[in-house]
């Protein structure tokens, strides 16, 4: 999950799993496969940078864990 933040300043956390598609306009606007849909101040960019953080975290754990348990 990675954390964005509503028009409004309000912080929340998106499964990025779920997301469908991010658009510029000028606000980023992320449809979920829901079809609901967030507006976000964070641009494209900065939420494609979350994703990639979050995904190298969990992968970095799933390594500890994998190489922990071959001990």
């Amino acid at each position: 999950m990675i954390i964005l933040t509503k028009r409004n300043h309000e912080k929340f956390l998106v499964n990025h799993l779920q997301i469908e598609c991010i658009e510029r306009i000028p606000e980023s606007k992320i449809t979920m496969m829901n079809h609901d849909y967030y507006l976000v101040r964070e641009s494209v960019e900065e939420i494609i940078d979350k994703i990639a953080v979050y995904n190298a975290k969990v992968q970095e754990v799933h390594r500890e864990i994998t190489v922990s348990d071959k001990r």
